[in-house]
C-alpha cells in the first residue's frame, strides 16, 4: 500500500500526516504482517501522538531558555549533606504546578548546584507540558529596563512573566537591582501570586532579599510573596563544583 501526493495533501489538511507516514512504514514491515490493519492504524496514531508529544517538549524547552537545557533529576547527586532526596525529587519533577502553584526557593551558596537543580525541575515540568521560562535576576532587571523605553514591549514582558506556568529566578539579588526592576518585579509576582508558582534560586535567604531591595514597603510586598506559601531546599555547604572538578581531574583521560 502507498499513498499518493495527493492523499498526503489530503493528511497535511486534516493534519495526520505523522499518523499516514507511520501508518504506511507499519503496512510495508513484514513483522506486522499477522496484525489487523485496525492495529496497525492505532499503533500509528499513538507513535504520531507521541512524535507530537517529543516535538512540543523539545520546544518548551528551547523557549525556557534553560542555563543548563540538559540537567535531568535522574542525575542529580544525593550525597549525604546535600539535603535532598530522591523521593523528594521525583515528587517535584512530577508536580501539576497549575493545580497546586506552590512556590519553590533553592537556597546554596555559590558551586552547591541550585541552578543545575532548577534547571532539571523546569526541565521536568516542560515534559509535563508546562510552559516554563528561566532567567537569571541580572539579565531580567536588565531586559525589564531596557523594555521600559517602549511601553508595549515592557507590558508585554511583563504579561509574558505574569502568565507563565513556572517562572524560575536564578541568582535571586545575587546583586542589587534598581528601583524599577524592583518595582516591575512587584508587579509580576503580585500578578502570580496564588495562580502561578515561581523558583527562586539564590545564594541567601529571605531575610536577606529585604535588606537588599531598594524601597522597604516594596521588600516587605515582594519577600512576602515569595515566601508565603512556599517551600525551601536548602542544598548544604557541599561545593558540588569544586567536587565535580575533582572527580574530573581523577578521570584517567584527564589532561592538562
Amino acid at each position: 500500500m502507498t499513498f499518493t501526493s495527493i492523499d498526503y495533501d489530503k493528511f497535511r489538511a486534516l493534519r495526520v500526516t505523522h499518523v499516514a507516514t507511520r501508518f504506511e512504514e507499519l503496512i510495508a514491515d513484514e513483522a506486522n504482517d499477522t496484525l489487523t490493519p485496525e492495529q496497525l492504524f492505532l499503533t500509528a496514531v499513538d507513535d504520531a501522538l507521541e512524535l507530537r508529544r517529543a516535538h512540543k517538549v523539545d520546544r518548551l524547552i528551547r523557549q525556557a531558555g534553560f542555563a543548563i537545557p540538559d540537567a535531568s533529576v535522574a542525575e542529580i547527586d544525593y550525597r549525604d549533606g546535600r539535603g535532598v532526596t530522591a523521593v523528594r525529587m521525583r515528587r517535584y519533577a512530577a508536580h501539576d504546578w497549575r493545580a497546586d502553584p506552590m512556590n519553590l526557593l533553592i537556597i546554596s551558596p555559590t558551586g552547591g548546584g541550585k541552578t543545575y537543580l532548577a534547571c532539571a525541575l523546569g526541565i521536568s515540568a516542560c515534559h509535563n507540558g508546562h510552559a516554563v521560562t528561566y532567567a537569571r535576576m541580572d539579565d531580567l532587571a536588565r531586559r525589564l529596563v531596557i523594555a521600559r523605553n517602549d511601553g508595549i514591549a515592557h507590558r508585554t514582558l511583563l504579561n509574558e512573566l505574569s502568565q507563565t506556568d513556572l517562572l524560575i529566578i536564578d541568582d535571586f539579588l545575587t546583586v542589587g537591582i534598581d528601583s524599577d526592576a524592583a518595582s516591575d518585579l512587584f508587579a509580576i509576582l503580585a500578578n502570580r501570586e496564588h495562580r502561578l508558582p515561581t523558583v527562586i534560586g539564590s545564594q541567601t535567604g529571605p531575610a536577606h532579599w529585604v535588606a537588599e531591595l531598594p524601597d522597604r514597603v516594596a521588600a516587605d510586598s515582594i519577600v512576602n510573596r515569595l515566601a508565603n506559601n512556599a517551600r525551601t531546599i536548602n542544598l548544604g555547604q557541599l561545593d558540588m563544583r569544586r567536587l565535580r572538578h575533582e572527580h574530573t581531574q581523577a578521570a584517567k583521560d584527564y589532561w592538562e
